[in-house]
C-alpha cells in the first residue's frame, strides 16, 4: 500500500510541475492582430502559361533573376517538376490548417516581441531543399511545401529515418518558429558542453512559448518512441555527463555524440540506438524549464541571463 500511495504521489508531484509550466505559458492572445495571407507561388508558377509568364514575373520578381523566358518555360513544362508539383498539390491543395498555425504562431510570437510585424508568406518548391526549406527574414518567409509530403513519400527514400520523420506538414509551424527563433537569438559563444546545451535549451523554450498546444515530440523533432526513451532515462542521462566530466567539456567530440543531428547519441553502450539524437539540446531544455518554474523571470530576461547562472539558479534535478 505504502509504495502504491507513493507511486501515485510521484505521479500527482510530475503533473502539478507540467501544469505550473503550462498555466506560465497559457497566455490570452485573442486581442493580438496577425493578418496572414498566404501567397501560393507554386500554384501560380507551374500552372503558367508561356502567354501569361509576364504577369508570374510581375507578381513574383525575386523569384525571376535575369534569365531568358524560355528558361522558365522549360521549368514548367519539365515533367520531373510537374511530377513534383502534382504529389505536392496532393498534400496542399489547400492550406487552411497551416493558415490557422502560422497565425496562432505569429500572434504568441507578438505577444512576447510587441514589435514583430508578421512576414510575408510565399509558399513554393524548392526540389526538396531539405537546407532551406523554411528561409525567413523580417518581413518574408518563404516555404517549400515539397519538403512536407509525409515521412513515408517515395521522394525521401534515400533520406535516413532520423531525417524523414519531420517531412511532415505537421512540422511546418516548428520549422517556421524555429527559424523566427534563429533570428532573434544571437549566435552563442559558449565553449563549454554545458552552456551549449543551456544555450539550446533557451531555444526549445521559446518554442514552449510560441507554441504552447504543440507536442514535444514535434518540436524536439523525435519520434514519439526516441522521446519516451529520453524520459525514462533522464536520470542515467544526467549522471552519465557528470561522472564523465564532460559538463565543463569544450571537446568537439562532446557535441558531435551528444549536440550533432544524428540517429542517435553516443554513449558507447549497447542501447545507443534507442536513444534519440541531440540529448544533450533535450537536457538543456529541461535545466532551462526547471530554471523558469523556479524563479520569476519573463521571456525577455531569460534571454538576457547567462547559461551559468541558469544552471546555477535552475535546481535541476533529473526525474527517477
Amino acid at each position: 500500500m505504502r509504495k502504491i500511495l507513493a507511486l501515485v504521489t510521484l505521479i500527482l508531484i510530475g503533473f502539478s510541475c507540467k501544469n505550473e509550466e503550462s498555466n506560465k505559458l497559457s497566455v490570452d492572445v485573442s486581442n493580438i492582430e496577425a493578418n496572414v495571407e498566404i501567397e501560393r507561388f507554386d500554384i501560380d508558377f507551374y500552372n503558367t502559361k508561356p502567354s501569361e509568364l509576364s504577369k508570374t514575373k510581375e507578381k513574383y520578381p525575386m523569384f525571376f533573376p535575369s534569365q531568358p523566358d524560355s528558361v522558365w518555360v522549360n521549368k514548367i513544362n519539365n515533367k520531373d517538376e510537374q511530377e513534383l508539383f502534382a504529389e505536392t498539390q496532393k498534400v496542399f491543395s489547400e492550406i487552411n490548417k497551416e493558415k490557422e498555425e502560422l497565425t496562432s504562431l505569429f500572434k504568441h510570437v507578438k505577444y512576447y516581441n510587441p514589435k514583430f510585424v508578421s512576414p510575408k508568406v510565399i509558399t513554393m518548391l524548392t526540389n526538396i531543399d531539405y537546407n532551406n526549406r523554411i528561409v525567413y527574414t523580417d518581413s518574408l518567409l518563404l516555404i517549400s511545401l515539397d519538403s512536407y509530403l509525409g515521412k513515408e513519400h517515395e521522394f525521401y527514400n534515400d533520406y535516413p529515418a532520423y531525417v524523414k520523420q519531420n517531412n511532415t506538414k505537421e512540422h511546418i509551424v516548428v520549422d517556421v518558429a524555429k527559424a523566427i527563433v534563429g533570428k532573434q537569438m544571437l549566435p552563442s559563444m559558449a565553449r563549454s558542453f554545458i552552456d551549449k546545451m543551456i544555450f539550446r535549451g533557451k531555444k526549445m523554450y521559446l518554442l514552449d512559448a510560441y507554441l504552447p498546444n504543440t507536442l514535444d515530440a514535434l518540436k524536439i523533432g523525435y519520434s514519439q518512441i526516441k522521446l519516451d526513451w529520453a524520459e525514462r532515462n533522464e536520470e542515467q542521462i544526467w549522471m552519465y555527463f557528470v561522472e564523465k566530466d564532460l559538463l565543463y567539456s569544450t571537446s568537439k567530440d562532446v557535441d558531435k555524440r551528444f549536440l550533432d543531428l544524428a540517429p542517435f547519441s553516443k554513449f558507447y553502450m549497447e542501447e545507443d540506438s534507442q536513444s534519440p539524437g541531440r540529448i544533450g539540446e533535450w537536457i538543456g531544455w529541461q535545466i532551462v524549464r526547471s530554471y523558469m518554474q523556479k524563479n520569476d523571470v519573463s521571456l525577455h530576461q531569460l534571454l538576457q541571463t547567462s547559461e551559468d547562472e541558469i544552471f546555477k539558479k535552475s535546481g535541476y534535478k533529473p526525474k527517477r
